[in-house]
Order: C-alpha cells, then sequence, then structure tokens
C-alpha cells in the first residue's frame, strides 16, 4: 500500500480558527451553577428571520429537483442589481446585473474563492501579496495563504481608524500585490470607509493592478448615517477605466441584513470581466444556489420593510449596551455591524473570567489578528462581543462584564 503523501503544508501553515482556539482556552472552565450562559462570541443573528422565506421556498418546492445553474436565475440577478441601485444611488442602468452580479453561498465562500481568482503564481518575480487590514476576518488569511499568496498584514487600530493606512504602503509592496481584502463596516471594530478612502483604495487597485475586494457585509446593520459602499463610490471616479467596476469586486449577504443565515445566499457584484472568471472558476467548485433559495433570496433583496425592523432591533441593543457600560473599556458605537470591540487589558484573561465568573462567552481580540514585527497582537487587549440577542440579554451582559472586569 502506498503511504498517504504529507498533505496540503499551505493547510497547516494556517493558525486554528477563532471558535477552535475559544474552545481550547475555556476547556477546562464551567459556567457557574444557576447561571443562564449568555452566549455573544457568535456573530449569528437571532431575530426570527422574515416569513416571506417559508412562504416562497413552499411555492417554489417543485423546483427542488433541478441542478441550479452557476449563474443563478436572472430573477435573482435583477433583484440583487436593483437593490444595489437603490442602496447605494447608481446611475440607472450603468450596473448590468447580467454581467456583474453573481449568486455566492453566503459571502464566506466567495471571499474565499477570490483569492484563487486573483492571486498568480508570481507577480512581479515574487510572491503574490494579499493585503488585509489587522485585525480581520479569519477567512481573509487562508484564503489567501491558500491561493499561494502572502497575506501581509496592515494595522487597523485605534490610531489609524480602526482602517489600515493606505498612504504608507511601499511601492515595494503594492507591485508584487495580487488582492486586498478590506471590509466595510469592519470585522470586528465596524469601522466604515468613507468616499475618500474607498476612492483612494480603488485608485491604488488600478495604478498597481490588484483586485480590490471589499467585504460589505455589514452594510445594512447600522445605527446612524448608512455606510458609503465602494460601487458607490466607483461610479462617482469617471470613465478612464475600461468599465466602472473595473478592479474591484464587493460582497453582500443575506445572513445579517435579512437574519436568514441558514439560507446560505449573497452574491459577488463589480467588474464585468472577474465576474465571468468568477463564474468559470465558481462552475468546478459550488454546485450553485438551489432554485427554490434564489427565489426566496429574490423576494428579501427586494424588500425594505424588514431590513428597517431589524435594524431597529440592533439600535435597540446598542442603546442598551451604551446605558449599561457607558464609557468602560472604550466603549464606542461602530459606523455598522452588530459588535462590541471593548479594551480589558488581555482578552484572553477577560473571556477566562467572564465564562467562568459570569458565564458570558465572548471572544478574545488577539483571536482576530496577527502579531507584528515589534511582537505586537493589536487585538490582545480586547474583547469582542456580538450583539445577537435581544436588548434585555445585552443589558444583561454589559451588568455581568462590570461586575467581573
Amino acid at each position: 500500500m502506498t503511504a498517504c503523501g504529507p498533505g496540503n503544508d499551505r493547510l497547516d501553515r494556517l493558525s486554528d480558527y477563532p471558535f477552535t482556539r475559544l474552545s481550547r482556552l475555556l476547556a477546562d472552565l464551567s459556567p457557574p451553577a444557576g447561571l443562564a450562559p449568555l452566549l455573544l462570541s457568535l456573530g449569528e443573528p437571532q431575530h426570527p428571520p422574515p416569513a416571506l422565506i417559508g412562504e416562497v421556498l413552499a411555492a417554489n418546492a417543485h423546483l427542488w429537483g433541478r441542478y441550479p445553474p452557476v449563474n443563478g436565475t436572472a430573477d435573482f440577478r435583477a433583484a440583487a442589481g436593483a437593490w444595489l441601485e437603490r442602496r447605494y444611488r447608481l446611475p440607472p442602468g450603468r450596473l448590468d446585473p447580467e454581467v456583474s452580479v453573481l449568486p455566492v453561498a453566503g459571502s464566506r465562500e466567495a471571499l474565499f474563492l477570490t483569492a484563487l481568482l486573483a492571486v498568480p503564481e508570481r507577480r512581479s518575480g515574487r510572491t503574490p501579496a494579499v493585503l488585509l487590514p489587522n485585525p480581520f476576518y479569519a477567512v481573509y488569511e487562508g484564503a489567501g495563504l491558500l491561493a499561494g499568496g502572502e497575506p501581509v498584514f496592515l494595522a487597523a487600530t485605534r490610531e489609524t481608524g480602526f482602517l489600515p493606512d493606505l498612504d504608507t504602503l511601499p511601492p515595494a509592496l503594492l507591485e508584487r500585490t495580487a488582492l486586498f481584502y478590506l471590509c466595510s463596516p469592519g470585522n470586528p471594530q465596524g469601522a466604515a470607509a468613507d468616499a475618500g478612502y474607498l476612492a483612494r483604495a480603488l485608485r491604488l487597485a488600478r495604478h498597481w493592478g490588484f483586485v480590490l475586494a471589499v467585504d460589505e457585509c455589514y452594510a445594512e446593520i447600522y445605527t446612524g448615517t448608512p455606510p458609503v459602499g465602494a460601487l458607490q463610490v466607483a461610479a462617482t471616479l469617471g470613465r478612464g477605466a475600461s468599465s466602472p467596476w473595473e478592479n474591484l469586486l464587493v460582497f453582500h449577504s443575506l445572513s445579517k441584513r435579512s437574519s436568514a443565515a441558514g439560507l446560505r445566499s449573497g452574491f459577488v457584484a463589480g467588474d464585468p470581466e472577474l465576474i465571468g472568471r468568477f463564474a468559470r472558476l465558481r462552475a468546478y467548485s459550488n454546485a450553485g444556489t438551489p432554485l427554490p433559495v434564489a427565489a426566496a433570496a429574490a423576494a428579501l433583496w427586494r424588500d425594505e420593510a424588514h431590513v428597517e425592523a431589524n435594524r431597529a432591533l440592533y439600535r435597540a441593543k446598542f442603546d442598551a449596551a451604551a446605558a449599561g457600560l457607558g464609557d468602560r473599556f472604550g466603549f464606542y458605537r461602530p459606523d455598522g455591524g452588530f459588535f462590541l470591540w471593548l479594551e480589558v487589558g488581555c482578552g484572553e484573561r477577560a473571556c477566562r473570567r467572564l465564562w467562568a465568573e459570569a458565564a458570558v462567552k465572548v471572544l478574545p481580540g488577539a483571536y482576530f489578528a496577527c502579531t507584528d514585527a515589534d511582537g505586537r497582537n493589536p487585538g490582545a487587549a480586547y474583547i469582542r462581543v456580538a450583539l445577537v440577542h435581544d436588548a434585555a440579554v445585552v443589558a444583561e451582559a454589559a451588568s455581568r462584564i462590570i461586575a467581573v472586569l
């Protein structure tokens, strides 16, 4: 019998996923008896999903027996394109959903595949660079590494407004950059890039020839001004590019917007050439969105009432957090998303104490970040708290956090 090979050494180089690390951190602890656990570690919305999901799925049940096309249905593409046009005030007809929109199984799948799409074997004779903010969503690092790129971590700290400083990127790095992941509003810090920032990022992408991948999956959860979108900015940059969306991909999902994480439905939109290559890649890697799911998703993209109600629930939760925490732990209201990014001294120690003493489960900020050249992990002093339960639970969690920390 031939022995198995060593496997994929790139996979072996990956850090354990944050939730795996959290399980290991808390393995020897138990929450206090008689105290109901408050699970605020996973960013899984707990609001009831809209009733229309079940209604549309039932009405389209006869389609379960058909293989879905990779590029989805014309109805889904039209619904997603129309939503982008409304939400980001795009010039009518500028975005053609037939060539610029592709359904995906949630934004996570698309973000991962983007690295396979964008990262060549060599870039300027060297290993291609994949830029990502630090702290970051773990999929960005994993995708860049498994695609053969070198993840390059750009500080996104309080000092930089929780976004990478674009003005400090050296030409030697940019000339070998193949892909830049940017999350706006960010996970975990919730900072949203403004129009000027997005314009600078897109100009860099076009000048140096890399793909700008803007993860906007939290864009519909906000308490103040709607976050600006990358397509919205691209539409204002003039006609110098071959397409208004050249070098740009944006990612949206129904998981947060519609509290429909289990539907596993989202889309990627942008540069028609990149979308065409994306469809070719996806034909080999994914079975496509089931037709009843595509119908339900199209209905959700056309409906705003449930999104406004959803947003109001999150606003109430941030109000409860603000009332309970005040200015402790550097509390601030993020531009978007539903996370608190609290500075507690040592995130791992705080997580262990909160679970053992208060039955509150959160994530250490260090698990979202990489140690920099100076030996500093920019997330080490923080915890991420997911406000996915109702306002009463948030208020109780804030009370327990204060009592312990």
